[in-house]
């Protein structure tokens, strides 16, 4: 028997579900799988903040307010196109310059270090240079033959040191240590030999007595503290003990969400921020951490994938760049907080309490969505 049609569709509600939902995020020239990825970080993130800051519903709308605005500078940067974010990438590093050299001269000074620009809206400056460092040097690299000669490296090797110097200065070491690599990673993608890169690592290594000179007091007493945390247990090994004991209390499985003891009776300092993920480790355990570093990887594979299928240098070192530097930011953090490197002062990425970071970071994905996105439309 044959069902009359009453002019009404029968295909599955999922399948015209997916239709709108695919129409729409190629309308915003947004990638599913990276807005999947940050979404999945973002929802852990709240939680981990709601119990990390007290179970304060302020500091979580502050934060999700904070998110909000990440979001729309993802969105603004997915519509420019890639050749305008190229034309772009010079203006960007100058204004990080400008700004850097008024954090010098009059940026405001919190907790020793004199980071910060309050020009209506109080900021890191340095952050500009995640993102101002790469795209210049992928710009720099864009239409010469690669891999890179000797000259374009020594120009490549200026970009880098400029600011990073000035970031160091302020003093602010982890941020101009992920600096120079995000600069060392665009130099590694773009086909250095590797008599460079036994020369740099040979460089690097001689000059680490230097940099052990000109070091910080503080910062001496982190490598020291690294190697053996038990020698200052109430001082500069403080940070780690604690936290070492919330991410092993933690188990399998964790104590629960807000059941934590180091996070919830404040043992554990700066469990909003830096040791954020010390936080995830006790309430939700192996398997909640786990989960985290899982959707890091998607982020990192899809910014890879995103990379090796762009049609031009400039958007595929700058992918790759921004991809590679990411997995760093999370590795950093993570390795900081269990013991394995000095405590840097670096915050989990998407995860910690902060604004100027997080605008950074979505920033980056709106360059990697606009990269991909706009590629489909060029190919069609």
């Amino acid at each position: 028997m044959n069902t009359p049609s009453l002019g009404i569709s029968l295909e599955p509600r999922s399948r015209v579900e997916q239709g709108v939902s695919a129409r729409v995020l190629r309308f915003l020239h947004l990638d599913g799988w990276l807005l999947a990825g940050i979404g999945g970080v973002l929802l852990i993130s709240m939680l981990a903040l709601y119990s990390a800051e007290g179970q304060r519903l302020d500091e979580l709308f502050d934060q999700v307010a904070r998110m909000l605005v990440a979001f729309g500078a993802m969105l603004v940067m997915a519509q420019i196109t890639p050749s305008w974010l190229r034309r772009g990438s010079p203006l960007i590093y100058a204004l990080g310059l400008v700004l850097l050299i008024l954090v010098l001269v009059t940026g405001d000074i919190g907790k020793g270090a004199q980071r910060w620009l309050d020009l209506g809206i109080r900021f890191q400056p340095s952050e500009i240079m995640k993102l101002g460092v790469p795209m210049t040097m992928c710009w720099l690299l864009h239409e010469r033959p690669l891999p890179p000669s000797f000259g374009i490296l020594v120009l490549v090797a200026l970009v880098i040191v400029l600011p990073a110097g000035m970031i160091a200065i302020q003093p602010d070491l982890g941020t101009a240590i992920l600096i120079v690599l995000s600069g060392a990673v665009v130099i590694f993608l773009a086909g250095l030999g590797w008599r460079y890169i036994v020369a740099i690592a040979a460089l690097a290594g001689a000059a680490m007595p230097a940099l052990w000179l000109v070091m910080h007091d503080y910062q001496r007493k982190r490598v020291l503290t690294l190697l053996d945390p038990q020698s200052d247990p109430l001082g500069a090994g403080y940070h780690i003990i604690q936290s070492k004991i919330a991410i092993g209390s933690g188990g399998v499985f964790g104590k629960g969400w807000l059941n934590g003891t180091q996070g919830q009776l404040e043992f554990l300092p700066e469990r909003h921020t830096d040791f954020i993920f010390a936080v995830i480790g006790e309430e939700f355990g192996l398997l909640g951490a786990l989960a985290l570093l899982l959707l890091y990887l998607l982020i990192v594979g899809r910014g890879l994938y995103i990379a090796a299928a762009a049609p031009d240098t400039f958007s595929r070192l700058l992918a790759g760049s921004l991809s590679i530097t990411f997995f760093f930011y999370v590795f950093v953090n993570t390795a900081m907080v269990m013991g394995m490197i000095p405590v840097v002062g670096v915050p989990l990425p998407l995860v910690s309490a902060g604004g100027t970071s997080m605008v950074t970071l979505m920033a980056g994905f709106g360059i990697l969505m606009s990269i991909q996105t706009h590629r489909k439309l060029v190919a069609r």
